[in-house]
């Protein structure tokens, strides 16, 4: 059993994809991120069906700095509702689970919100 998560999100520009991903990096939200893309997607948006270009984000993170996410992404992800889909990381390499977890691991630091308050996000 591994703490490990990996979560989803989407973007429609590369450049927010790129932005996003480094700042999670950065603020220790996430040990890696990958960017896959562009993918098409197809859903249902404020009832229309969309048809869209869009970037994968699949972030490499532990159970704890995962809950952080939704904080982080309220500050920084462009979408109204961004997607935020959590997998447990249920086995892999015990080597790689544990750079993982030592990336995310720094102690947080609160740091101002996009109004100027204390955040806990990274």
């Amino acid at each position: 059993m591994s703490d490990g998560r990996v979560v989803l999100t989407t973007l429609g520009h590369l450049e927010k994809a790129e932005q996003l991903a480094r700042a999670l990096v950065e603020r220790r939200l996430a040990a890696c991120v990958n960017i896959i893309g562009p993918i098409r997607s197809i859903y249902r948006w404020q009832g229309a069906i969309e048809d869209q270009q869009e970037y994968l984000l699949i972030i490499k993170t532990t159970s704890e700095r995962a809950a952080d996410l939704d904080c982080a992404f309220a500050e920084l992800h462009p979408y109204d509702l961004p997607e935020h889909v959590e997998l447990s990381i249920e086995g892999g390499s015990a080597a790689y689970l544990e750079w993982l977890s030592a990336q995310v691991s720094a102690e947080k630091q609160s740091r101002p919100d996009r109004w100027g308050m204390a955040s806990n996000c990274q």
